[in-house]
């Protein structure tokens, strides 16, 4: 009896070509949230102290982000980008020009982000694929996960949609864990309380975020 090879439903070192060694990409974007907060929160001529009880942040960690101390979580983004009257997409990497958008490997732009409120855990990085698209309510990011220990839940507006492409990702949605191995995925309400990590070393994903 000949048995038959199976072959895997997905390409998993396309992937691997793919996302690279995220870690050794550089780019603007580091730095640029925090300048793009500051920039709005001025022009709509609103203090730190004004800015903080539109949003429920303290000062400090909202002074923390402008000066790039603290790269802050998705979900923070949106909080922010809710109470400036900003689109998300244009605060995680900038306002688009573009009907359309061709993002080339070397051309993805980076930002790292700290679930730590005093910004000595970095537990993502991660890219923007499609920054050049004006008006978009969607963001596509390839994000490297990292362990995190703390378990700080996220919960904001919005839909998320995660696929992934390497390592083994621990999705708590609500009351109930899942460990997702590559090629699985997961669609949540980001109302929903909701935490994602790699569950050992680093893991990578394709994550969509509507803005809602």
């Amino acid at each position: 009896m000949v048995s038959k090879k199976i072959t895997p439903h997905i390409n998993v070192d396309f992937f691997e070509d793919l996302t690279g060694d995220i870690c050794q990409t550089t780019g603007k974007g580091v730095d640029e949230i925090g300048k793009r907060i500051k920039a709005l929160r001025e022009q709509k001529g609103l203090s730190l102290d004004e800015l903080s009880h539109m949003t429920g942040f303290d000062v400090e960690f909202l002074s923390n982000i402008e000066t790039n101390q603290v790269q802050p979580q998705l979900g923070t983004v949106i909080k922010l980008s809710k109470a400036l009257d900003s689109a998300f997409s244009r605060l995680i990497s900038g306002t688009g020009d573009r009907i359309y958008s061709i993002t080339r490997k070397k051309e993805q732009k980076i930002v790292s982000r700290s679930t730590s409120q005093k910004g000595k855990k970095q537990v993502y990085i991660y890219k923007s694929l499609a920054p050049e698209v004006k008006g978009r309510h969607m963001e596509a990011l390839i994000v490297q996960l990292e362990e995190n220990p703390d378990k700080e839940v996220s919960i904001h507006d919005g839909e998320e949609f995660i696929y992934v492409l390497d390592g083994v990702v621990i999705l708590n949605i609500g009351e109930e864990t899942f460990d997702l191995n590559p090629g699985d995925s997961a669609y949540y309400l980001s109302t929903t309380p909701h935490l994602v990590a790699s569950k050992k070393g680093q893991a990578t994903i394709l994550a969509v975020l509507y803005e809602g």
